[in-house]
């Protein structure tokens, strides 16, 4: 069924169908739900080529990724989400790689002069990220995975990493752990900062000292969570418990624990972060991995969601969510030894 077919049995101008169902802000809600509703009983799909001409819009998200030989599992997993949510309204995304700061810059320039894209998704945000205020410079609308400091608000989904880490550091101390590490990710992000944050806090309310020896950064990789336990369990007065960033980098940790003779659970306890990967689960590992867990997947659908509402016309200060993370008790943390 064609668009002028469509709109003729129901009784609206073509226009009016088109816009209902790319969701623009003046179509009054009852209209589009009697479009929506009609669409699915006469099962009408929207020609997409047709509605871009009606409506203006490319019906395309653009994100960038640099460092493209970086592409890991917790952006395929978000990507994952993402997609899932922009498929259901038919919006496309266009995927660019690219390798430095300067060159995504001019990517998103690109993509701004080109009107290719109607809006972006910036992943990974610093503490102080130049990519919001060029791209509230360039008016093309966006949304942030994570948060950063800015002049002017911008729609944001983040989740509790100060929170996260300050509940998994409690949680050590109070089964005695006095010498806790953690295994972190860059302290230019802004995620990685409020970690930090969440450690040190919870540390100074047990009355302990944070030592910069037991504090490593780093990509989230099986590699770097072993490199950086070895030299931990190296130091005169090792941890008894770590903190890992992620699955992948505490799948490094636990190695590193038996390869030193010790045990899991029992000599050193770990707690990691679970973006909850459908083939790294933490019920699997032995023992069972206690974790704080957020899943990313999850997090690129709403974001999606976010996105498809700031195109409505929403305030972007109205499209900001910090989400809380759960902390779920397994085999891998125990009391102190001794």
């Amino acid at each position: 069924m064609k668009l002028k077919e469509f709109a003729a049995r129901i009784g609206l101008s073509q226009t009016t169908v088109s816009r209902a169902m790319s969701g623009y802000p003046e179509v009054k809600p009852e209209t589009r739900a009697r479009v929506l509703e009609a669409a699915e009983r006469l099962g009408y799909r929207p020609n997409i080529s047709a509605q871009r001409l009606a409506t203006g819009r490319a019906g395309a998200i653009g994100i960038v990724f640099q460092g493209g030989g970086r592409f890991g599992p917790h952006s395929s997993e978000f990507m994952g989400g993402l997609s899932t949510r922009l498929q259901k309204d038919g919006i496309d995304i266009l995927v660019s790689t690219v390798e430095t700061e300067a060159d995504e810059a001019a990517a998103y320039r690109r993509l701004a002069a080109s009107k290719r894209v109607d809006a972006v998704v910036v992943h990974t945000p610093k503490v102080a990220d130049a990519r919001i205020a060029l791209l509230q410079k360039l008016g093309l609308p966006f949304v942030v995975h994570g948060r950063s400091e800015a002049e002017r608000p911008f729609a944001f989904l983040d989740i509790d990493n100060f929170g996260a880490i300050a509940t998994a550091t409690e949680h050590l101390a109070g089964l005695g752990h006095r010498r806790i590490a953690l295994i972190n990710g860059d302290p230019a992000n802004t995620y990685a900062r409020d970690r930090d944050l969440g450690y040190r806090t919870a540390l100074a309310r047990r009355s302990l000292t944070a030592d910069p020896a037991l504090t490593g950064h780093g990509e989230f990789t099986d590699e770097n969570g072993f490199r950086l336990m070895q030299g931990f369990l190296a130091l005169p007065a090792p941890p008894t418990a770590v903190i890992a960033g992620s699955m992948m980098s505490a799948l490094g940790a636990m190695r590193a624990i038996r390869i030193a003779g010790l045990a899991v659970g029992r000599d050193v306890s770990l707690i990691a972060h679970d973006d909850v990967f459908p083939y790294l689960s933490p019920e699997n590992f032995v023992p069972p991995v206690t974790t704080t867990q957020s899943p990313i997947r999850s997090a690129g659908e709403r974001i999606g969601d976010l996105v498809l509402r700031l195109l409505r016309g929403e305030a972007p200060k109205a499209l900001q969510e910090i989400w809380p993370v759960d902390f779920r008790v397994r085999g891998s943390t125990g009391p102190a030894p001794g």
